[in-house]
């Protein structure tokens, strides 16, 4: 994927920032983050990362939520980046940086848990998201893939800049396996939203 295809898709995250919430977290991602927290196993404390952390809600939740969480956000966009900042309600245990999710601008083994939300569709190397993914988590860190479960013959949608693509929960299997993390297990949070969890043995 071209370094221009990259700069379209933060353009139009950019674009989209300043109404990201009202328009989406509002309703669907409260309770999809709600969900997700029951299916959390995080040590204390515990460092992790939001991989695509759009906005950050789902960080400002953890921190709450986990008193002795440090966390980052990474996004590609700078706008839903300064909108995450300006709402930043644990700073400085949360803090937020720009990077490429296929280029992580992270140290080897350096997060207990990753969490990737409603992000994952929009990347257009799937595999090499996971190879960072395993890169910066440490042994025993877990993977927190919340996305939209692929169904029947529908596997991608010309919505933003390349595309947007969903994955079964073989293919995510095998994006896993293919780097050497374990999987737990594939629960469905909210209608077609399905979440993964693997493991760094």
């Amino acid at each position: 994927m071209s370094e221009e295809t990259f700069e379209k898709k933060a353009s139009f995250f950019d674009k989209w920032a300043p109404n990201y919430d009202l328009i989406f977290t509002t309703i669907f991602y409260q309770s999809l983050h709600k969900r997700l927290l029951s299916y959390l196993s995080l040590p204390h404390p515990s460092y992790v990362l939001d991989l695509g952390c759009g906005t950050g809600r789902l960080l400002n939740r953890l921190a709450k939520n986990f008193p002795d969480l440090r966390g980052t956000g990474v996004d590609l966009s700078p706008q839903m980046l300064k909108e995450a900042r300006a709402t930043n309600q644990h700073h400085p245990r949360l803090i937020y940086t720009q990077g490429n999710a296929e280029c992580l601008p992270f140290a080897d083994n350096q997060f207990d848990a990753i969490f990737n939300t409603i992000s994952f569709l929009h990347y257009p190397n799937p595999q090499q998201v996971f190879n960072e993914v395993f890169r910066v988590l440490k042994p025993k860190g877990q993977f927190y893939l919340v996305d939209f479960a692929r169904l029947y013959s529908i596997d991608s949608i010309p919505f933003s800049p390349g595309g947007i693509n969903f994955y079964s929960s073989k293919q995510r299997e095998d994006f896993a396996d293919n780097v050497g993390l374990t999987t737990q297990g594939h629960y469905y949070l909210l209608g077609r939203v399905m979440l993964s969890i693997f493991v760094k043995n």
